[in-house]
């Protein structure tokens, strides 16, 4: 005879609650760069009961936007610095605080995946919390991520930037 297993709550609910509330602790508004001049998104950071951060990004204007039906990947990393200018080249390295070498950067994040210019992830991060982060950059690059090159995964350019900054309280 089969006993059913009392069932526990997974994160998901909560999860789902906090993006649908949407009072993130800190956010990044991102443009693009003189590469991807029409890039533009927002990329939030939620507190989780579970200790670790939830991500959520919402990028619009990707290079592939003009293809109809075409699909491709973004790297998407935090950055030492928290400075966008001269087109991004004052960001610094991936963020990461030991010595970790990339993919395990705290900065190395899961790529964007747009579809014909519009990109929407969310996930879950365990490797830093929003106050180790604040002050510093959210760069999307030109390519994918390959997770193993040294030091950055091979990524290509970055197209755009944003700076992350404690959110505005919701009224």
């Amino acid at each position: 005879m089969h006993t059913q297993q009392p069932q526990r709550p997974t994160p998901r609910l909560p999860f789902v609650q906090l993006l649908e509330n949407n009072a993130p602790q800190a956010m990044a508004w991102v443009t693009g760069g003189s590469a991807a001049p029409q890039l533009s998104g927002l990329v939030k950071f939620y507190d989780t009961p579970y200790g670790g951060v939830l991500v959520e990004a919402e990028v619009f204007g990707l290079p592939n936007i003009s293809t109809p039906g075409a699909t491709d990947f973004y790297a998407l990393h935090i950055h030492e610095n928290g400075d966008c200018s001269q087109d991004f080249t004052r960001t610094g390295e991936h963020y990461g605080p030991g010595t970790e070498p990339h993919p395990d950067h705290a900065g190395d994040l899961l790529p964007l995946m747009g579809n014909q210019g519009y990109a929407w992830s969310a996930f879950y991060d365990k490797r830093f919390r929003i106050a180790d982060i604040m002050g510093r950059s959210v760069v999307i690059h030109a390519k994918r991520d390959d997770f193993s090159s040294q030091p950055s995964g091979d990524a290509g350019a970055k197209i755009g930037c944003g700076v992350i900054r404690a959110a505005s309280p919701v009224v």
